[in-house]
């Protein structure tokens, strides 16, 4: 059993996210910089942890990516440091995820293996996605293979079925429909979001419907004023911009972080 299995007693996922300047191996990479990286990374770790959060996904922010499945040595080595820094500084209980975009699934899973992380988020996992770097096509047989040939099942995968990285593209298929294909191939969650309330509502009823026992993360936009109503539905969610001082890409706050987890809780009762 995977670090997906979800806490029993209705307990929703608060995930934060910490966002990561260009990492070395990346061509907008500030030279010297990595100390201050993984410096403001772990902060921004142990906010979301004093703060009441349940894990953290570390994120890649290189401006600028491959669409294939890989990553450059320095940038996967950067990656494992922070986040085994990430673990080293938070409790036991508390999930460190690895996403390492654009869609370098498989040094993710090698990531969250080595350093202790629990769970890697796919931006893409099955069929394809048009993106601004190009069309990512992932291989999930090869990053199944992978995620066994190195001893990582208990590593969970999130896949992105609907979201701001990710969109069915090459014929109509629905949501509910790609999270089904994401949970036959070997995920372990999937993800989605939407910028209109209402529509991320539907989004995940329709889901619940087709694949009833597939944990649901929300992939983005919720926020103090509307996560009661969007965790009340989801399984949890990954929280970034709301979370973060002076908004996207800055240090997570620790009081903003009890404001949002404290709200979430008022749904579980």
């Amino acid at each position: 059993m995977t670090s997906w299995a979800l806490p029993a007693g209705g307990h929703k996922l608060v995930l934060g996210m910490v966002h990561l300047t260009p990492l070395p191996g990346t061509p907008f990479h500030r030279p010297h910089s990595f100390p201050e990286i993984l410096d403001t990374a772990v902060a921004s770790a142990r906010a979301l942890y004093e703060g009441g959060a349940d894990g953290c996904l570390i994120q890649t922010v290189d401006r600028v990516y491959s669409v294939a499945d890989e990553s450059d040595p320095a940038r996967t080595v950067a990656m494992g440091l922070i986040a085994r820094a990430a673990v080293e500084a938070t409790g036991g209980d508390f999930r460190v995820g690895v996403q390492m975009m654009r869609n370098a699934t498989r040094a993710s899973l090698a990531v969250a293996q080595v350093a202790g992380g629990d769970f890697v988020r796919a931006g893409a996992l099955v069929g394809q996605t048009l993106t601004a770097h190009g069309m990512v096509r992932p291989d999930p047989l090869e990053v199944m293979s992978y995620r066994r040939s190195i001893g990582a099942e208990h590593v969970g995968i999130v896949a992105d079925i609907d979201s701001m990285h990710f969109t069915w593209h090459g014929g109509e298929k629905t949501t509910p429909e790609v999270a089904r294909a994401a949970r036959t191939v070997g995920a372990d969650a999937v993800s989605l979001s939407h910028p209109d309330p209402r529509t991320a509502l539907e989004m995940i009823a329709s889901v619940r419907e087709a694949v009833p026992q597939l944990p649901l993360i929300l992939a983005g936009h919720t926020n103090h004023d509307n996560a009661a109503r969007l965790l009340a539905a989801a399984d949890g969610a990954f929280v970034g911009t709301c979370l973060e001082r002076d908004g996207w890409g800055g240090t997570v706050d620790a009081d903003l972080v009890r404001r949002y987890v404290d709200l979430v809780r008022g749904t579980e009762r």
